[in-house]
């Protein structure tokens, strides 16, 4: 298994790829697949997930 590139993200870019695995997730891949197609680890994932989920634009600017 090779490492993973370290990178930071912006929260707008945290939650755009939040959602682009929720439709993953809703089309029938699995947690592991959808982390793959965001190309976070899952701990990541889940990190994210309890921080920015619900989270709205509004929202947003208060959390930077």
């Amino acid at each position: 298994m090779t490492p993973m590139k370290r990178k930071r993200h912006t929260p707008e870019e945290i939650i755009k790829k939040l959602r682009t695995a929720e439709e993953a997730l809703a089309g029938g891949k699995n947690v592991e697949e959808a982390c793959r197609m965001i190309a976070v680890s899952m701990a990541t994932y889940q990190r994210w997930k309890s921080q920015y989920s619900g989270v709205k634009k509004d929202a947003l600017k208060r959390l930077k």
